[in-house]
C-alpha cells in the first residue's frame, strides 16, 4: 500500500506514529526506572498500555502493517521500539538506560521481553512474522536474546508514509501501469484473469499467460490488476539470483513489497532459468502471481493457463488507424496490407507508427513509409537464427523458360492478395489447414534458385531470409523441430520470404521405415511441411535431388517450379546481364562465351574472377581473363574443358 498523497491523512498518520513512540517511551521509562529490582519482581512490567486512553485514532500504516502480517501487540511494540532509536534520539539513551549498559544503546530481545507488556519468546521465532517477512534485521551478538535488533529500511520508510520501492529489488523490479485501451480479444482475457482470481477460494492461483504476444500478455495482466485495485510488479525469470538463500530472499522481499503495496507479481519469460530453480521461487513468492511465457514451474500452488494472442487482423487495422490519427491520410488499402501481412503487437505497431512518422515528415511515401517501418519492427529474433540476404535482384536479372517465369508470377500474387482470398473470401473459415504459400524450386547448383528467391522478396517489399537446413538438422531426437519451431515462431511477426537451402539434408532421410531413426526423420520432415502450410508468409525449399520426392509430399506443396540447366539461349542472355555497366570491356564475344555449357552461378563466378584478374593487370576485361577464370571454375566443377566450347577466345 502506498501511502495516500493527501496532506490530512499524512499528518494524521504522523499523529499517530507520535502517539504510540510517546507511549513505548513510556514504556522504557518505566522499565528504566525499575531496572534495579526488575529481576526481583515480575510485577515490574506494566499491566496496561497507552492504546487504551480512549481517544479516536485514525487508521495508520501501522495498523495496516500489523494486519497485513499477522503482528501480535507485542510484536507490533518491538517493531516501534525499533522505530523509535531511528526516529527519535532518546531512545538511543533509554535503551542504554534500561539494560544497564552505556554500550548497549540499541533495541535487544532481551530489552523487550522485560520492558513491553504480553510478551512472548515465538515472536523471535525465524518463522514468526517479524523475522519471516523481514521487517526487522537481527544482527549477531553473544546471544540471540542480546542481538541487535533494527527495522527494516523499507519498513521504516513505509511507516513514516514514504512509498519507495525496496532498495534491494530497485533495477530488478518495474511498476508496469495499463496505458491505453486493450484490443477487444484481450480485453476478454483480462476479464476471464480478473474472474480466476475473484471466484478463487482461498488460496489466488498462479496464472501462466501464454501466447504469441509477450507485450499483449503484460498489458493484460497489467489490466486485470488495475480493475483489482492490485499493483503490477514486473521481474524477468533470468535475473533471479541463482543462489538458493538470495533467491529465498529475494522471494521474500517481492512477497512483502506486494502486501505493502497491494501487488501482484508478473514474472516474465524463463526460457533460460532452470525450472527446479524457478519452482522453488514460485513457492516461496507467497503473493498473488502471473507467469508470463516460458514453462510454468510444476509446483505444489494451483495454476490456471490463460492464452494470449496478438490482435487480430481487424483490430490491427483498427488499432492501426488510430495511432495514424493526425498523421496525414492512410488509405484503408495500406493499412489492410499492414495488417494483413505484418501480425503485430500493438506496442509494435505504436513504435512502427512513430518510425514511420519521422519518415513521412521527410517527404516519404506514407505506404512506403508505413511498410519499410514494419519490416523493420517486425525482424526481431530472426536476425539472429537465420541469415538475412539483401535482396538486389529483378525480374531482368532473372533468365528461365515462360512457364517457370509465370509459376513465379502467380506466387507473388498469392501472397499480395491473401488476406483477400482468406479472410474476405472466407477460405480461412472453412478450414486452417493448407494457408501457408509454400514452395519448392528444384534443380542443379547455380541454376537461379536462390536468384528467383531473392527476386520474389524484391518484389514483394520483403525481407528474404536463408535458412540453412544442414545446420538445423540434429542428430538428437526432437532437436531439429525445436531447432526449426523457433524459425518459424520468429518469422511468424514478419511474415518474410523463408529459403530453406539445402532442403535435401531431409529429402535424403525420407524413406520406409526400417528402425527408429527413419521414423524420426519421416516426423522431422513432416513437421517443416505442417510449419510451411501454416506460416503466413513465404516458404521457399530448395533441392537438388527432386527424385527423392515422392508424391505424397509434394501434394503439400504449394508450387513446384523446376529450374532447367541454361542452354545456349539463356547462357547468352546470362552473359549479357552478368558484366556492370561500369565495368570496362575489350572485344568481349558473347555467343563465344555462351557455348560453355555452364550454369548461371558458374557464369557469375567466372565473371568476378575474370574481373579480378583485369583489373589486377589493369586492363580492361578481355576474352582471355574470361578462359582463365574458365579454367579455374571448370577444374573446380571437375567439368574438362572443350575446343569447342573454349575455341576462339583467346
Amino acid at each position: 500500500m502506498n501511502a495516500p498523497p493527501a496532506l490530512d491523512w499524512i499528518e494524521a498518520n504522523q499523529r499517530e506514529l507520535s502517539a504510540e513512540l510517546e507511549r513505548i517511551r513510556g514504556l522504557l521509562e518505566y522499565h528504566a526506572a525499575h531496572v534495579a529490582d526488575a529481576a526481583a519482581s515480575a510485577d515490574t512490567m506494566p499491566l496496561s498500555s497507552p492504546e487504551s486512553s480512549g481517544t479516536s485514532r485514525t487508521t495508520s500504516v501501522l495498523d495496516y502493517l500489523c494486519t497485513r502480517f499477522g503482528l501480535s501487540s507485542f510484536e507490533r511494540d518491538v517493531l516501534l521500539l525499533c522505530a523509535g532509536v531511528e526516529l527519535e534520539a532518546r531512545f538511543a539513551s533509554l535503551c542504554a538506560t534500561a539494560q544497564g549498559d552505556a554500550r548497549r544503546s540499541y533495541p535487544t530481545f532481551s530489552l523487550a521481553l522485560a520492558a513491553l507488556p504480553q510478551a512472548h519468546w515465538s515472536a523471535l521465532a525465524p518463522q514468526a512474522p517479524l523475522r519471516h517477512w523481514r521487517l526487522l534485521e537481527l544482527t549477531e551478538g553473544p546471544t540471540l536474546v542480546t542481538s541487535r535488533l533494527a527495522i527494516d529500511e523499507r519498513i521504516l520508510h513505509f511507516l513514516v508514509g514514504v512509498g519507495t520501492l525496496d532498495a534491494r529489488l530497485a533495477g530488478l523490479v518495474r511498476t508496469v501501469v495499463p496505458a491505453g485501451n486493450l484490443p477487444q480479444s484481450q480485453q476478454e482475457q483480462a476479464v476471464r484473469l480478473q474472474a480466476l482470481w475473484l471466484d478463487a477460494a482461498g488460496a489466488l492461483p498462479v496464472v501462466h499467460v501464454v501466447g504469441d504476444d509477450p507485450s499483449g500478455a503484460r498489458a493484460v495482466a497489467a489490466h486485470a490488476c488495475a480493475e483489482l485495485s492490485l499493483e503490477a510488479l514486473a521481474l524477468r525469470a533470468e535475473e533471479l539470483p541463482p543462489s538458493i538463500p538470495d533467491r529465498t530472499l529475494m522471494a521474500r522481499l517481492l512477497a512483502r513489497e506486494c502486501a505493502l503495496r497491494s501487488g501482484a507479481v508478473l514474472l516474465e519469460g524463463g526460457e533460460g532459468y532452470s525450472q527446479v530453480q524457478l519452482a522453488a521461487f514460485v513457492e516461496e513468492l507467497d503473493c498473488p502471481l502471473i507467469v508470463i511465457g516460458g514453462a510454468l514451474p510444476t509446483t505444489t500452488r494451483r495454476s490456471a493457463v490463460l492464452e494470449v494472442r496478438k490482435p487480430l487482423a481487424v483490430e490491427q487495422h483498427a488499432f492501426w488507424r488510430a495511432v495514424l490519427s493526425g498523421k496525414g491520410e492512410i488509405g484503408d488499402a495500406t493499412l489492410d496490407r499492414l495488417s494483413a501481412h505484418f501480425n503485430l503487437s500493438t506496442a509494435d505497431i505504436t513504435d512502427a507508427a512513430h518510425d514511420a512518422g519521422c519518415a513521412i515528415g521527410q517527404g516519404e511515401p506514407p505506404a512506403q513509409a508505413l511498410w519499410q517501418a514494419c519490416r523493420l519492427r517486425a525482424r526481431g529474433a530472426l536476425e539472429v537464427l537465420a541469415q538475412r540476404i539483401d535482396a538486389r535482384a529483378d525480374w531482368d536479372d532473372l533468365i528461365l523458360p515462360g512457364p517457370q517465369l509465370a509459376l513465379l508470377r502467380d506466387i507473388v500474387r498469392q501472397v499480395c492478395h491473401r488476406a483477400t482470398v482468406y479472410e474476405r473470401w472466407g477460405f480461412a473459415a472453412k478450414s486452417a489447414r493448407g494457408l501457408g504459400i509454400s514452395a519448392l524450386f528444384a534443380g542443379e547448383s547455380g541454376t537461379g534458385k536462390t536468384l528467383a528467391a531473392e527476386v520474389l522478396a524484391r518484389d514483394l517489399g520483403l525481407d528474404l531470409y536463408r535458412i540453412d537446413l544442414s545446420a538445423v538438422v540434429s542428430k538428437y531426437i526432437g532437436e531439429t523441430e525445436k531447432n526449426l519451431k523457433r524459425v518459424f515462431d520468429a518469422a511468424e511477426t514478419c511474415g518474410a520470404v523463408l529459403l530453406f537451402d539445402e532442403a535435401d539434408a531431409l529429402f535424403g532421410k525420407r524413406s520406409e521405415v526400417k528402425d527408429s531413426h527413419d521414423r524420426y526423420a519421416n516426423i522431422e520432415l513432416a513437421y517443416l511441411l505442417q510449419r510451411m502450410e501454416a506460416y503466413r508468409g513465404l516458404a521457399i525449399l530448395t533441392t537438388n535431388m527432386k527424385m527423392l520426392l515422392d508424391s505424397a509430399f509434394l501434394r503439400r506443396i504449394r508450387f513446384l517450379v523446376h529450374f532447367p540447366f541454361p542452354d545456349v539461349r539463356q547462357r547468352e542472355a546470362i552473359w549479357r546481364r552478368v558484366f556492370p555497366a561500369a565495368m570496362p570491356c575489350n572485344g568481349i564475344r558473347i555467343e563465344q562465351l555462351a557455348r560453355l555449357a555452364i550454369a548461371g552461378g558458374s557464369i557469375r563466378n567466372i565473371a568476378v574472377n575474370a574481373a579480378f584478374l583485369a583489373a589486377d593487370e589493369g586492363a580492361p576485361l578481355s576474352m582471355p581473363h574470361l578462359l582463365r577464370a574458365a579454367r579455374v571454375e571448370c577444374a573446380k566443377l571437375e567439368k574438362p574443358l572443350t575446343e569447342a566450347e573454349t575455341g576462339g577466345w583467346q
